[in-house]
């Protein structure tokens, strides 16, 4: 039974990735199922794709998109290694990062741009695989 439950009716075992097709039949994951936020109009917003996109700054070791209040707030570990070797100093890490979220949100769809973000002392608590524990940072 429990290995019928893991399987479609075609074969296909359920992972709980959710990805698209391109037009060359190539897939692409978009993020996990279980992840997955729903906009305030029904769109599928895929956290991943965001933090994908923050991930990419310099200034940022890690992050995670939560929603709350049906906003998209980016909770931001920030690299203080890099800003620090920039001399950007603590007080001045909320600019930084306000430029960054605009630059970002640039890039992304409307119903899914980052509200505001928080930035975390700590890096996020993991998993045995590096994982990080996303439950633990939504409310």
């Amino acid at each position: 039974e429990a290995t019928k439950a893991v399987f479609t009716e075609d074969g296909w075992l359920r992972t709980g990735d959710l990805g698209i097709l391109d037009k060359d039949n190539v897939v692409f994951i978009r993020g996990r199922n279980k992840n997955m936020i729903l906009g305030p109009s029904g769109q599928n917003i895929y956290p991943e794709e965001i933090e994908d996109k923050l991930n990419n700054s310099p200034y940022i070791l890690e992050s995670l998109a939560i929603e709350e209040k049906g906003k998209i707030i980016a909770l931001i570990v920030p690299d203080t290694e890099v800003l620090k070797a920039e001399n950007i100093l603590p007080e001045q890490y909320v600019p930084v990062f306000d430029k960054e979220i605009n630059a970002i949100n640039a890039k992304l769809a409307n119903y899914s741009k980052i509200a505001s973000f928080r930035l975390q002392s700590e890096e996020f608590e993991k998993t045995p695989k590096r994982s990080i524990r996303r439950f633990k940072y939504q409310k």
